[in-house]
């Protein structure tokens, strides 16, 4: 791994500010939980407690590439669920509004994840064909680029669907 791989991201050091944001995401998640259910750019996602055993979820943005949902740790190892899924890789979460097992498994391989994201760069999901089609088409090679960049520091976080549960 190279110096800039092994470097903390500065944003990870705000992990701990996110206690005052939860309520605020727990709310959302209720309230909008049919759409994040059926959502293409985001996953409701179940982890165990590494401590309690009981169902932790959070909503984070995702790519689905084919038979596999992939998530970037913005907070690097800080965040509980990424901690809870090392501890216990098998998972609980939402396909196409339903409420699917799988199995996680962390990415720390430079090459690995500069392929993944290469081949399919995250991009937030946007109400409007036209807007997506412009970023899909014209504006990939540059966000390819910086995503190859953010996921430099950061755990990518593949998760594919457990035989015979999807």
């Amino acid at each position: 791994m190279t110096a800039e791989t092994n470097r903390e991201p500065p944003i990870a050091r705000l992990h701990g500010m996110l206690r005052y944001f939860r309520p605020i995401e727990r709310a959302m998640i209720r309230n909008l939980r049919r759409y994040f259910e059926r959502a293409p750019g985001y996953v409701l996602l179940n982890t165990r407690g590494r401590r309690t055993g009981l169902l932790h979820e959070v909503l984070l943005p995702c790519a689905r590439i084919g038979d596999a949902v992939v998530v970037i740790s913005t907070y690097v190892r800080r965040s509980d669920w990424i901690r809870n899924l090392s501890q216990n890789p098998h998972v609980q979460f939402t396909h196409n509004g339903e409420i699917v097992h799988g199995h996680a498994e962390v990415v720390d391989d430079l090459q690995r994840k500069h392929d993944a994201v290469t081949a399919e760069p995250f991009f937030l999901p946007v109400p409007f064909a036209v807007l997506y089609g412009i970023l899909w088409t014209l504006l990939r090679p540059i966000f390819a680029f910086v995503i190859r960049r953010w996921v430099a520091a950061r755990p990518l976080v593949v998760i594919r669907f457990e035989r015979g549960a999807r």
